[in-house]
């Protein structure tokens, strides 16, 4: 099987990807699995706890059924390995959302990072690198940060 992109243009709020193989379209729900998934592998192994918080928030934020949210990110972690060049590629998609989305995106990310308990620096440097590669103002992660702590700390 070949998946290497031959060519790829944005039209509207959806990516259109051209391989051999066929034609495939990419919205922003698949950026934020994606997203997601790229940020979580950086501390290795993706843990349960991740999955779980993964799956919930995508059901949440786009009201999709767990069943749906899961396949949007079993096909998120395929594609990226099939397709190594389209996680650069979904940043295409950055500029048709808007900073509130921007902002959702970077604090729902926060949390899947802190969903297994864990510190982990390459998760944290993976997010740093998506969200400059994607372009996210560092304006609008540090109020997903404040968001972030405003929901976390107790006694606030």
């Amino acid at each position: 099987m070949n998946d290497d992109i031959i060519v790829s243009r944005l039209v509207g709020t959806r990516l259109i990807v051209e391989t051999a193989e066929g034609i495939q379209e990419y919205d922003s729900q698949f950026l934020v699995a994606a997203l997601f998934v790229y940020i979580v592998r950086g501390g290795g192994q993706i843990t349960p706890e991740e999955s779980g918080q993964m799956i919930e928030l995508l059901e949440e934020h786009y009201h999709l059924q767990g069943a749906e949210s899961l396949e949007l990110l079993t096909r998120a972690m395929n594609e990226l390995v099939d397709k190594p060049q389209l996680g650069l590629l979904l940043t295409d998609l950055v500029p048709t959302l808007s900073d509130a989305e921007k902002e959702d995106i970077a604090l729902m990310a926060l949390k899947v990072i802190a969903a297994d308990g864990q510190r982990q620096v390459a998760e944290m440097e993976h997010f740093n690198q998506a969200m400059e590669a994607a372009g996210i103002a560092p304006e609008i992660v540090h109020r997903a940060f404040d968001r972030y702590f405003a929901e976390t700390m107790p006694g606030t």
